[in-house]
């Protein structure tokens, strides 16, 4: 077969990064964070105008390389023989208007999602709030799924935030990071601390941690603990 007629899955491109990726995703089912096809990753192509993300209704058990499929910074489809996840178009906003968020993650974990759809905030009453979102969990406008209307809410909310998430009213959570397994890990404790925080709140109202001491450990967690 000469190369002018080779399909996607023969070009392969990416290959090592799509696996990264296709992996990544063991995380939203280990973490109980997705039900059946629902939810993404997704990662900036490091040094190309590209991002690689999963395909529209792969199932989790299915997904390989495959199952990722390569994208450019419009949301176009340059590699793969998966169409690219419904969400596609709002990751493509970020990353044209976000240039130092290099990985995504969408779910609709259930205990964050609960907070999504009362378009309420997580409010920082725990120390891991502080040490990972810097503050609150803040609550992204209502939009519609098919264009880049969640990208824009997710700019929008997010820019001068430290927060690494956003819960989309009446939808679920989308997360950013510098990778990405570092917004994987945003939405892991996005959905533990709405759980806690909602646990909490059935015993009575949680109390607030000061500001102060909210920029005193974020600043710690962030730049001196762990390796």
């Amino acid at each position: 077969m000469t190369a002018t007629t080779r399909t996607p899955t023969e070009q392969g491109t990416h290959r090592a990064q799509r696996e990264h990726v296709a992996a990544l995703h063991s995380y939203l089912t280990r973490y109980q964070l997705v039900t059946w096809t629902s939810g993404n990753v997704s990662e900036r192509v490091p040094g190309e105008d590209l991002f690689v993300i999963k395909g529209s209704g792969v199932e989790y058990d299915e997904l390989t390389w495959e199952g990722i499929t390569v994208c450019d910074l419009d949301g176009n489809a340059v590699d793969g023989v998966k169409r690219p996840s419904s969400d596609t178009d709002a990751h493509a906003y970020v990353y044209r208007h976000m240039p130092q968020v290099n990985g995504q993650v969408h779910t609709h974990s259930p205990y964050a999602t609960a907070w999504a759809a009362r378009a309420e905030e997580v409010p920082c009453v725990l120390t891991a709030m502080a040490d990972e979102f810097g503050g609150s969990i803040p609550v992204g406008p209502f939009a519609l799924i098919g264009d880049d209307s969640i990208g824009r809410g997710i700019v929008e909310t997010l820019t001068g935030s430290r927060s690494p998430a956003v819960l989309m009213r009446n939808h679920g959570v989308f997360t950013i990071g510098p990778s990405a397994k570092a917004a994987v890990k945003a939405a892991v404790m996005t959905e533990d601390v709405a759980r806690t925080v909602h646990f909490a709140r059935q015993l009575g109202e949680p109390l607030p941690i000061a500001q102060a001491d909210v920029d005193s450990l974020y600043a710690r967690y962030q730049n001196v603990y762990g390796q």
